[in-house]
């Protein structure tokens, strides 16, 4: 039987109906490239297409976790053949037959236009071959996951820092500069590949419990919580030297409020109770410390904070996503009444602001006012389905269990 939701109590109808009468419609609709293969590198908030724009593995492989994910939870025919499309393009073009490994990006013909192996783009690759070997049982997706981990921990893992470094070139040599974007700093580590390294190998140990994936998971969830998150601020330091030195001051709020629900995620994989309880008291303080410094009245995140204090006021989609999964997972462990009140905050603003109701999916990036930048991309290398249709996958999940009962 169903109990009665109380008052401003969050349901899994409203996450359903974005996903299957949005989010997923629109990337189905709008982002495949019929004529070329794969999808367009860019797609406008008026829906034109911009086939310059290179297209990255990440995007690719995002899109294939999406419909994979998607077709597993509903046996949606459509989703597994967009999930099969997205399939056969990472594994047929975004695949380096001589050296192993994903290219980072091509262009419309599908030729490598940036070929160096960063290990971001290897992980996410890993995580959308999972879900469509989850979805489908294709053996060639889990082979090709498993051939992707053992070349990140040939080429990239660290004996000495215990850690993965960020890049490596097309021949999986060292590289001068491995910086995932110009926006970056060049260093040996991020917070950034490790977190969704460690996703990627959580999701992978699902399918597949190999006794050295395992260890390597427990790894990098021991790395986060020795060296990544500074136990005095909650937040994560973001760049590292070879001895885990930070490089940078910055604190991203998006990624604190994101690693905290991943980490459990992670740390419920192990099945280690010990260090699940360790990890849920840790996620409980990152995600208070993003309450008091980073919700805003309006329901809004704020961004990040540089060195020096100045606050990034724009609003990103992504962290926004986050934020409703990162609160909710916290009222989960906590029983705290404000972290569940902040996800619906945070998702009231998301539906009043994100939420592009004429041309469908959302917004990317919005000002402090909340309204929407019309020239940043709704599709692009990063602007992909992701994480607002994550959000919506755990949050259906989540939100079913709390109001199902057994009569």
């Amino acid at each position: 039987m169903n109990t009665p939701l109380a008052k401003n109590e969050l349901a899994p109808q409203p996450f359903e109906s974005e996903l299957r009468d949005n989010i997923l419609p629109f990337w189905m609709q709008h982002t495949l490239d019929r004529e070329n293969g794969g999808f367009y590198g860019a797609v406008t908030n008026d829906l034109r297409v911009d086939n310059e724009i290179e297209r990255s593995a990440v995007l690719c492989s995002r899109i294939l976790w999406t419909f994979s994910t998607a077709a597993s939870l509903y046996g949606d025919e459509s989703c597994l053949r967009t999930a099969r499309w997205a399939f056969d393009y990472l594994s047929s073009h975004f695949w380096d037959e001589q050296n192993q490994g994903m290219y980072w990006s091509l262009d419309w013909r599908g030729l490598p236009v940036n070929d160096r192996k960063h290990t971001y783009a290897q992980a996410f690759s890993i995580y959308g071959l999972a879900a469509f070997y989850q979805a489908s049982g294709e053996p060639k997706s889990l082979a090709l996951a498993q051939n992707l981990f053992r070349l990140i921990e040939t080429h990239t893992f660290d004996p000495v820092s215990g850690g993965n470094i960020e890049c490596r070139a097309r021949d999986w040599s060292a590289l001068a500069d491995m910086r995932l974007s110009d926006k970056e700093i060049d260093s040996s580590m991020s917070m950034n590949t490790l977190l969704h390294l460690m996703e990627a190998y959580a999701a992978l140990a699902r399918v597949w419990p190999d006794e050295t994936l395992v260890k390597k998971l427990d790894g990098l969830v021991r790395v986060f919580l020795e060296h990544v998150i500074d136990p005095q601020t909650g937040h994560q330091r973001l760049f590292f030297d070879h001895q885990w030195n930070s490089l940078s001051e910055h604190i991203s709020y998006g990624h604190d409020i994101e690693t905290s629900w991943l980490l459990v995620e992670a740390a419920e994989v192990l099945g280690d109770p010990l260090l699940l309880e360790r990890v849920r008291t840790i996620a409980l303080s990152m995600a208070q410390v993003v309450y008091d410094q980073a919700l805003q009245p309006d329901g809004s995140i704020l961004y990040e904070i540089a060195p020096g204090g100045q606050r990034e006021e724009n609003r990103h989609w992504w962290a926004h996503a986050e934020a409703v999964v990162g609160f909710y997972n916290a009222h989960q462990l906590s029983g705290q009444a404000h972290f569940a009140r902040a996800a619906g905050q945070v998702w009231e603003y998301i539906q009043a602001h994100f939420v592009d109701r004429q041309n469908g999916d959302w917004f990317k990036l919005l000002n402090q006012q909340g309204e929407p930048d019309l020239d940043h991309y709704k599709v692009g290398p990063w602007e992909c389905p992701y994480h607002h249709a994550r959000m919506c996958y755990e949050m259906i999940r989540r939100c079913q269990d709390k109001h199902q009962v057994t009569a």
